[in-house]
């Protein structure tokens, strides 16, 4: 009896033992089966389930495509040729140096001033007929058209040549110009019409007035004359295309004013907001009148322009260039901010004026690179260009050629590759940012 209890308990525990044995393989079994599934559905968490794994185990190289620098194939990218300080424009050997140059730093506009300090750069019929001097008594000038050299070496090298009629309705005091027709002139209230300028006192500047038909005539006949004459790209006008606000209070001009207010006088205050608009419009139908002799002898001719940013064009020189843009009497819009301080540069790139004329018409910035008294170091330049290109710009001019200097290295790292010149697919383009 005692033996077959035994017999019994050790053929339980015999059976326990196997089934436990059983249980605990397919408790195993079940749990290799989950692992398996999770390390192969789920890598990552099988990663993270050993503390060790990653440095043991080191992940396989991931293949990344490398961040290629965007190529611009389209970019306005210029520079004005000045006739101070510079002697760029004094040869036929120094524009050909300077246009091959240009071309191999990728630059593709020229901005040659033609009309400075009362004369002209070329030979003028208009000039000589108005004021008795064809052109610019500065000997290196003589006997030669320059516009007519920058414009046959600048083409040749792919350039887009655009003459500056840099002084607008600014002459010099002793200029020509100005002794032979002082009734041209306009005045302040108390009858001044000298403004002295220049770091030696060098420039006395005088204002034409742009209320006169005979001033009127003569610039739009002048300008018209170069689009006519020469194979231009396009003419350029700028900040001096305006009267400063404390000018107006000539006999001229006043007696204009009388005759559309009751015979009232101007006020003396020079900035009242309409008399400022009213002498803002005489400039604004004087650039009328020269859009309208541009485009009826070459439609297809740029009508560029190189303001300082528009409140303080209007609210100092009666320069309402918003408008024209507006109005489509301005092609191509240069902006001149010339800014050492990156803060101040950057604000008046953001001005909502310009990023909406943007998607109307080719907006660049103008850059100063330099004075004859004031050095720009490379790297604000640098900055500079890629604030502009960062805010979508259409590009930028150089001011001026002289100051480029011997950086020609650094000129070419920032203009990479050739660009051609912005068209209204490029416009389109960068509309859509």
């Amino acid at each position: 009896m005692g033996s077959q209890v035994q017999a019994m308990i050790k053929g339980i525990r015999s059976n326990l033992v196997v089934s436990w044995r059983r249980t605990f393989r397919s408790i195993i079994l079940v749990f290799l089966g989950v692992s398996i599934a999770l390390f192969t559905n789920l890598p990552l968490f099988s990663l993270l389930g050993s503390d060790n794994f990653l440095a043991a185990q080191p992940l396989p190289a991931i293949p990344i495509a490398p961040i290629l620098p965007t190529v611009i194939t389209s970019e306005l990218r210029g520079v004005w040729l000045t006739n101070i300080d510079s002697d760029v424009l004094f040869s036929r050997d120094n524009l050909d140096r300077a246009t091959q140059r240009l071309k191999r730093l990728n630059f593709n506009t020229i901005y040659p001033t033609v009309w400075n300090g009362g004369y002209t750069l070329y030979p003028s019929v208009v000039a000589e007929k108005t004021y008795g001097k064809a052109v610019d008594p500065e000997p290196r000038l003589q006997n030669r058209d320059m516009l007519a050299e920058a414009i046959e070496l600048g083409h040749q090298q792919g350039l887009a040549v655009i003459p500056w009629f840099e002084f607008g309705l600014m002459s010099e005091e002793r200029a020509e110009l100005t002794r032979q027709h002082p009734d041209w002139l306009t005045s302040r209230k108390d009858g001044s019409t000298v403004t002295v300028k220049g770091d030696r006192g060098q420039h006395r500047f005088v204002w034409l007035n742009p209320a006169r038909p005979e001033v009127q005539t003569f610039l739009s006949d002048m300008i018209a004359e170069v689009v006519a004459k020469y194979k231009v790209d396009g003419i350029q006008l700028d900040d001096h295309f305006g009267m400063p606000v404390d000018f107006g209070y000539d006999d001229f001009t006043v007696t204009l004013y009388q005759k559309s207010h009751d015979g009232k006088r101007p006020p003396d205050n020079q900035k009242d907001p309409e008399w400022i608009a009213w002498r803002a419009r005489l400039v604004t139908d004087l650039m009328v009148k020269i859009f309208a002799h541009v485009k009826t002898t070459k439609p297809n001719c740029i009508i560029s322009l190189s303001p300082n940013p528009k409140d303080f064009s209007y609210a100092n020189y009666l320069q309402d260039w918003y408008r024209w843009v507006q109005l489509g009497f301005v092609n191509e819009l240069i902006v001149q901010v010339y800014r050492s301080q990156l803060d101040d540069f950057k604000r008046e790139l953001e001005r909502p004026e310009l990023l909406e004329l943007r998607r109307k018409i080719p907006v660049g910035i103008g850059i100063l690179t330099g004075l004859r008294v004031l050095n720009v170091d490379m790297k604000q330049i640098e900055t500079q260009v890629k604030v502009t290109r960062d805010r979508s710009f259409h590009g930028f001019s150089f001011f001026f050629y002289e100051t480029l200097g011997d950086r020609d290295i650094a000129f070419q790292s920032l203009l990479a590759t050739p660009a051609t010149r912005p068209d209204k697919q490029s416009i389109a383009a960068l509309s859509k940012r």
